[in-house]
């Protein structure tokens, strides 16, 4: 029997007469366990993931008729109505809120206090009754948001639909870059320890045993991430730490109850802006769909095997962001994908308005050893931009708590 239903949400504070809404596809019994919420478009001119999306679906279809789902699987195929209408000059504009220059992409919702209070007389000693009663709690702490502008109450919304998923996978892509995801630390050790100074002792997993393997690391396996980026906190409230960090949070607040991990979210950036083929984004379908069935959410045969993980991860606090010194034009010396030795020349940039020849050429090169996994897609550099981020081993000193760009 089918069990796919698609929901339209209007969104609140649209602007009169614009009937911004939302479609969420559901697969499965919403009783059921284990829930995987998906969403691609947050950032809503990154069209890779919405190709992958779109293939993925084909498969669900398929796998619903087959009466294959188990649990549920809740999609949403495009994630942001507002940023889909922001056109100017022949280029959509879908990264930041033209009405305040804000991320779609941050300040989610911050509702730790707010459920903190709600539960702290009734945690028990019981792992699962504590998971039930923190996910009532988030329901009334979201219930009670009161967003002031119409990405407020998108935010609002997305959370609404995911704050009790026990997988929270938001589909991105970068600029001109390699297959990279983005998870909390706590996520990929197993760890109960959220303290960044233990972040290289638990990232040293033991690759050859299966009892070592988190969801996460599984992910990235299945994904074929070639940079993975660790942090339990980037700065700034993305999305997929909105779903997350939570749990780590409560349980520094109530040390003494047994409060687990109980949402594997990530962003997967699926390669560059430019990367979309059918080719390219089915296998990426594939690919996430087949870790879908290992995590238990459809029946059969895996039509896959999980594949090695291509990369160790590394600290987010770890990555380089190499900007530009000057305005100019810039010729990447570079490629995503290459390992770089500190002193390594990344790119050049060309000054235009050159007066003598000494100011002609400004080299750029990196400070750390790393993997190179990002370029700005544009060859135009203004002061101060970022160009490129290199992905090292090891926390750099004096990083702050914002680790991730604009």
């Amino acid at each position: 029997m089918k069990t796919k239903t698609i929901k339209k949400h209007f969104l609140q504070l649209s602007m009169s007469g614009s009937g911004r809404f939302i479609n969420s596809i559901h697969y499965g019994n919403v009783t059921s366990s284990p829930k995987a919420y998906i969403q691609s478009g947050l950032h809503a001119d990154e069209a890779p993931g919405y190709m992958v999306m779109h293939y993925l679906l084909e498969l669900l279809d398929i796998a619903d008729s087959e009466d294959k789902i188990r649990g549920e699987i809740i999609c949403v195929p495009a994630a942001n109505p507002i940023g889909l209408d922001q056109w100017f000059y022949e280029r959509l504009q879908g990264r930041f809120d033209t009405s305040n220059g804000i991320n779609f992409n941050r300040n989610f919702p911050d509702i730790v206090q707010d459920t903190a209070k709600i539960i702290e007389t009734q945690l028990t000693n019981d792992p699962d009754k504590n998971r039930a009663l923190i996910r009532d709690a988030m329901k009334i702490a979201i219930d009670n948001l009161h967003p002031e502008d119409e990405a407020g109450a998108l935010k609002k919304l997305l959370f609404s639909l995911s704050f009790d998923a026990d997988i929270v996978l938001d589909l991105h892509c970068d600029n001109q870059a390699i297959m990279h995801i983005y998870t909390g630390e706590s996520l990929w050790s197993n760890s109960d320890s959220n303290s960044d100074s233990n972040l290289n002792s638990n990232l040293e997993l033991n690759l050859n045993s299966k009892k070592s393997f988190s969801s996460a690391y599984e992910l990235a396996a299945w994904t074929g991430a070639e940079a993975i980026l660790l942090a339990n906190e980037s700065g700034g409230d993305p999305y997929d730490e909105a779903c997350s960090k939570i749990w780590c949070k409560l349980k520094e607040i109530y040390p003494d109850y047994p409060i687990y991990p109980s949402c594997v979210a990530a962003t997967i950036e699926y390669r560059g802006e430019a990367d979309v083929s059918e080719e390219l984004n089915r296998q990426d379908a594939i690919n996430l769909y087949s870790f879908l069935h290992q995590q238990g959410y459809l029946s059969g045969d895996i039509p896959l095997k999980m594949p090695e993980l291509k990369i160790d991860a590394t600290p987010l606090s770890g990555v380089e962001h190499i900007k530009a010194p000057v305005s100019g034009v810039v010729n990447f010396l570079r490629r995503p994908g290459e390992m770089l030795k500190a002193g390594d020349k990344v790119a050049e940039i060309m000054n235009p308005y050159f007066q003598n020849e000494e100011n002609r050429i400004t080299e750029l090169f990196c400070k750390i050893d790393g993997l190179l996994f990002s370029l700005t897609s544009d060859r135009m550099a203004r002061q101060g931009r970022i160009l490129a981020k290199i992905a090292g081993k090891k926390p750099i000193e004096g990083k702050g708590k914002h680790l991730l760009t604009a």
